[in-house]
């Protein structure tokens, strides 16, 4: 990564720091107190002593969930709640390294080395935070949402420096790679909408480039794809995972559009590995090595991966339509398992931080259906969507607080999504060169 970048580095605390200590006071309270849909009490109170004082008020602040509503708003007056949204998000924002400078949206999971949140979630949850925010009309309206999603995009640029965000893969379970995706999903879209901050050109385009050459180089070895989870560390075969091969594919598609170079061999092997998982059915499994293949539990990962296959011509309508029906039909098991701890459990297999991934894409693969079918698709997404809405007016997936800002982000981007434009497509190098052909 070229080298990085001003006061925004993401320092994590030291073993002897109060903060900390409070910090893994509270993730001890957690892990030993936490109960279904709600956090208890003991741990509100632990988490006083857990993060900033800032953020402690971001999480009680009463005036956000003024005038929430548990159902979607009639026609397309979303301003209210995008406002709160927004307002959620702003307040949210934080530094876990004790800056005075609140930069960062971390997502926060159980996955904790050391007790810490890794970098890879720090700077993809920022990035998806910042990348939400964007794109919504209050970025061009109030200076305060253009600042935090500055501080953010200073903090993602920063985060790549970190050693534990180079390009590779340590022992059997490494999260940077949602990081890497995240972060090339932001400022491509940065890029594309002509807001790079004056004079930070060059930066964008370097780190852009990095980010593209380390996900290459990060394919899984032989059948490629991406995964978080690989047994046999970096340099075996391993499955891929959907979930994070999908998104990665739509980031690779975009960075080709706007000119960078994409190695093609990279994407038709994720791309042959996902064709090839698809069962009978039109299901995807959890992994590339089938398993956990039934609609109930793949409800979440199918609809974003048929957009990346038909994106690629590997996909049609038909198997959209099967992909958000089976999301529909198969809802409650996504929601028997939101705000629960632990993560795959039967009968299906759905963990919990799924949940609103699947939104974000269920909405996504909503548009590629014909014009006709969006608005009975749409109704029906935003009433689950609304009914899972929290009091504060954001949304969350987790027995975290701190998730919230995820959850909110992504449920925007859900939200947005019909104004949002058409992801990049996929041409093989047989079709590009026949169109380049037909051009002469």
């Amino acid at each position: 990564m070229p080298a990085v970048y001003g006061g925004y580095a993401p320092g994590a605390r030291s073993a002897g720091d109060p903060g900390h200590k409070a910090e893994r006071l509270f993730q001890g309270t957690c892990y030993a107190a936490m109960s279904p849909r709600r956090t208890p009490m003991l741990i509100r109170t632990a988490r006083r002593f857990a993060v900033p004082f800032a953020v402690a008020l971001a999480f009680a602040a009463p005036a956000v969930g003024q005038g929430v509503s548990k159902t979607p708003p009639v026609g397309d007056n979303f301003e209210l709640v995008i406002e709160q949204g927004v307002d959620i998000l702003l307040r949210m924002q934080e530094s876990l390294a004790g800056s005075d400078v609140l930069a960062e949206w971390p997502y926060e999971g159980v996955y904790r080395p050391g007790g810490e949140i890794p970098i890879g979630y720090r700077v993809g949850g920022t990035a998806i935070s910042a990348w939400s925010l964007m794109e919504t009309p209050l970025y061009g309206a109030r200076e305060d949402v253009r600042e935090a999603v500055r501080r953010g995009y200073e903090f993602v640029l920063a985060g790549l420096g970190e050693e534990l965000m180079e390009s590779g893969f340590k022992g059997g379970y490494d999260v940077r790679g949602w990081g890497h995706t995240y972060a090339l999903t932001f400022l491509l879209r940065m890029r594309a909408m002509e807001l790079v901050p004056r004079g930070e050109s060059k930066r964008v385009d370097e780190a852009i480039t990095w980010l593209v050459e380390t996900l290459q180089d990060t394919e899984i070895a032989e059948t490629g794809g991406w995964n978080y989870a690989r047994r046999k560390g970096a340099d075996e075969s391993s499955a891929a995972s959907p979930f994070m091969t999908a998104p990665t594919l739509l980031a690779l598609y975009e960075a080709r559009r706007q000119g960078a170079e994409v190695d093609p061999d990279v994407v038709e092997r994720a791309l042959d590995v996902l064709e090839n998982a698809r069962t009978e059915d039109g299901t995807i499994p959890y992994t590339t090595a089938g398993g956990r293949d039934e609609m109930p539990g793949a409800t979440g990962r199918t609809p974003i991966t048929e957009v990346a296959l038909m994106l690629a011509g590997r996909s049609d309508v038909g198997r959209i339509r099967h992909a958000l029906d089976g999301f529909l039909e198969h809802w409650e098991w996504l929601e028997k398992r939101r705000q629960q701890p632990d993560t795959h459990e039967p009968p299906y297999g759905i963990a919990p931080y799924y949940f609103f991934y699947a939104h974000t894409y269920a909405a996504l693969a909503i548009e590629f259906l014909p014009e006709a079918e969006h608005g009975e698709y749409r109704a029906r997404f935003l009433a689950r969507l609304f009914q899972v809405r929290e009091d504060s007016g954001g949304w969350n997936d987790r027995v975290f607080e701190r998730s919230e800002n995820y959850g909110t982000a992504m449920s925007l981007l859900a939200i947005l999504q019909p104004k949002l434009p058409r992801p990049a497509a996929w041409e093989s190098a047989e079709v590009r060169e026949a169109s380049a052909k037909k051009a002469k």
